[in-house]
């Protein structure tokens, strides 16, 4: 059996972290936020597999080096939290690439960048958890890397406090050129 090829797509959702069992310090204040931004991302994913665009999870192996993606999916869907209800809304489709991060970028030591440029990626759009910390940090490794637009609505994306979102939100767009417009408004 061969191995499916990896689709051409011009623009990749990355949902970053959302697979997360929400057991670190500080959690308590992020699941809430959580579980707001999961449901706008699954509208926005929706939408854009409608428009073909691809999905690619970009997740942390929490330390577990022998972690495979799907197991941590059936593992944290059976949850009876906030955890389990984000995964039960975002649980990766048939098609849609999963991949492990060991840090806090997507593309620090991992496949992601190898990937993006196999798919034919000129447009990232960035969703996840945590808008301060993994997100900014995929955000800044896209900006050096030149991708033509990295977009990141900020309905999609949540922080530990209001005000560390929305200075990441600000940063991202003033200093990492990122377009932070609502996912609700119309394409440009």
């Amino acid at each position: 059996m061969q191995p499916a090829k990896v689709p051409r797509s011009p623009r990749v959702l990355i949902l970053i972290d959302f697979i997360n069992p929400l057991n670190f310090p500080g959690a308590e204040k992020l699941a809430r936020p959580a579980l707001a931004a999961a449901r706008a991302t699954a509208r926005l994913r929706e939408r854009l597999r409608k428009e073909k665009v691809a999905v690619v999870y970009a997740n942390d192996n929490y330390g577990a080096w022998q972690s495979d993606f799907q197991s941590m999916v059936a593992q944290l869907a059976a949850n009876d939290d906030i955890s389990g209800e984000i995964v039960r809304l975002l649980a990766p489709g048939p098609r849609d690439i999963t991949l492990l991060k060991p840090r806090h970028s997507a593309f620090y030591c991992s496949a992601l960048e190898l990937l993006l440029k196999d798919m034919g990626a000129r447009e990232l759009i960035l969703t996840g958890l945590a808008t301060d910390m993994c997100l900014q940090m995929t955000a800044a490794d896209a900006f050096l890397r030149g991708y033509e637009r990295v977009w990141v609505p900020p309905e999609c994306t949540a922080a530990e406090t209001t005000q560390a979102k929305t200075a990441s939100i600000k940063y991202m767009r003033d200093v990492l050129k990122c377009d932070v417009r609502s996912a609700r408004l119309p394409a440009r």
